[in-house]
């Protein structure tokens, strides 16, 4: 059923609304989760460090989709609430195609740098060949992963949020089945776990370029778009944020790898992929729940409805606040069970994950606000503000912490570094949403004082 987005949102309403957009990133970050289960428990820590290492790289240029579906479907969205839904056709359709021409360009480029650029920073034998084998298989099917992020945000804005979650299931469950026979049943290690990888991209970007492209029943579909690239500076402007963000984790990324290769080695980059699953499907929640409720409030923002912004800024503070301390909770009482799931053959790296997942749990409580509040500017067309949350938190506030915590605290110091810029991101944006929250109308007008 096509969701109306210019109703009242409640509490269950919202939470049904956001649902899909959250298991739909959940599943999309399974992907990852399920190559390193196998890989590390069927072909060693060698390979799953391997995985480890290369991904920030594979994970910057997908960035792009991100940056196209979530800056796209805040224009989009805007102009429906206008109500000019056949121009918001024409600016979906224009986006789509020019991500997918992105994506073309970025896996070629991809194919060619993921083996130096991962000797560059510090993979040498057996980790280096293993990362350039990955990476190059992984490449080839980028332009499917970049339309599978833009399609993420486009389902919920073309009313279709659970045919999207649909899609990525879907897609998760075929990387899931095929992981367990290539690299679990018939042994094909690294390369099994990428084509496995390769086949759920497909899945997941193919699929909703045949639904938009047929007559149905959502607000959107495939017409005869003209390239315009004004809309697209716009929605690249705009959704700036969500791909400086992605860029930053894996770039920071690249960073923590560094510094483990420096203090601890090869074990260090293990523990640390261990960790990085968990906050990858924490992470998904959050950001799945932005995804799925910015484009309820650019439509209200579209259409000037002020108290409906209100209600939907102050529920999803509470989300992102409760979900943190909920998070903490589960992973200080899921450490040593995640920790068997990935390195039981290995007690040294058992223990060293066991303590480095519990001393990062403490991120978690805060790590929903800003992701949110970069989603929130993004909605009302505030890439500036967007941009800048965004790259304090994942590249200013954790690259400075991951360098500077451990020549204070040593060791711990790499595990510690994440809470410390989670805390300053968070002072960060409660000071834009203060400082701005009346001018867009998600936080009430001060009532003038009448004079006696």
């Amino acid at each position: 059923m096509t969701q109306d987005m210019s109703r009242h949102f409640g509490w269950g309403a919202l939470i049904r609304f956001t649902l899909p957009s959250m298991l739909m990133m959940i599943f999309t970050s399974i992907y990852g989760v399920v190559d390193g289960l196998f890989v590390s428990n069927f072909a060693g820590k060698t390979a799953f460090a391997a995985v480890n290492f290369v991904m920030p790289i594979i994970m910057i240029p997908s960035a792009v989709g991100f940056m196209i579906g979530t800056g796209g479907s805040a224009i989009v969205a805007k102009t429906r609430g206008e109500g000019d839904d056949e121009t918001a056709k024409r600016q979906f359709t224009m986006l789509v195609y020019s991500g997918a021409i992105m994506g073309v360009i970025l896996a070629v480029i991809g194919i060619l740098i993921a083996e130096p650029a991962c000797a560059l920073l510090g993979a040498q034998g057996q980790m280096l060949a293993d990362c350039g084998m990955y990476g190059r298989i992984i490449f080839i099917t980028l332009p499917f992963f970049v339309l599978q992020y833009i399609f993420q945000s486009f389902f919920v804005t073309a009313g279709k949020p659970q045919l999207g979650f649909f899609v990525v299931l879907g897609a998760g469950c075929a990387n899931i089945v095929l992981d367990f026979l290539l690299v679990g049943v018939f042994g094909m290690g690294l390369i099994g776990a990428a084509i496995a990888t390769n086949v759920s991209e497909i899945l997941g970007g193919g699929i909703p370029l045949i639904y938009f492209a047929r007559n149905n029943t959502s607000f959107l579909k495939f017409v005869r778009a003209p390239f315009e690239g004004r809309v697209l500076g716009r929605a690249s402007f705009n959704g700036m944020s969500e791909m400086v963000t992605n860029i930053a984790m894996s770039i920071v990324g690249v960073l923590y790898n560094l510094q483990l290769m420096r203090y601890i080695g090869e074990d260090g980059v293990a523990a640390y992929g261990v960790i990085m699953y968990v906050v990858m499907i924490f992470a998904a929640i959050f950001m799945g729940y932005a995804m799925g409720s910015s484009p309820l409030m650019s439509f209200q923002y579209g259409a000037k409805n002020h108290k409906e912004m209100q209600n939907l800024f102050r529920k999803s503070i509470v989300f992102v606040l409760l979900g943190g301390v909920v998070m903490f909770g589960v992973a200080e009482a899921s450490a040593e069970l995640v920790a068997t799931i990935f390195v039981s053959y290995d007690q040294g790296l058992f223990n060293m994950t066991v303590e480095a997942f519990r001393i990062y749990a403490f991120a978690y409580i805060l790590m929903g606000f800003s992701i949110y509040g970069s989603a929130l500017f993004t909605s009302l067309g505030n890439g500036i503000v967007s941009a800048v949350i965004a790259l304090l938190r994942s590249l200013v506030f954790e690259a400075g912490s991951v360098l500077l915590m451990p020549l204070i605290f040593g060791i711990q110091g790499i595990w510690v570094s994440i809470s410390v810029a989670e805390a300053a991101s968070f002072a960060v944006t409660l000071i834009f949403m203060l400082a701005l929250g009346r001018r867009y109308g998600f936080l009430r007008r001060r009532t003038p004082r009448s004079n006696p």
